[in-house]
């Protein structure tokens, strides 16, 4: 179902992967630094409490 690009269709075809590589990174970094924060949060409460 992909539409004819014509002669633009390495270009465009390039453009949505780079966006869409970019897009994961993205959200990869952020649940990695969410989960670290997390941690340290846990960590720092645990420290609290004692």
């Amino acid at each position: 179902m992909m539409p004819d690009l014509g002669t633009y269709a390495v270009e465009v075809s390039l453009a949505y992967g780079v966006s869409i590589a970019l897009l994961v990174g993205v959200v990869a970094l952020s649940v990695v630094q969410a989960r670290r924060i997390k941690r340290a949060l846990d960590e720092a409460e645990a420290r609290r409490k004692k």
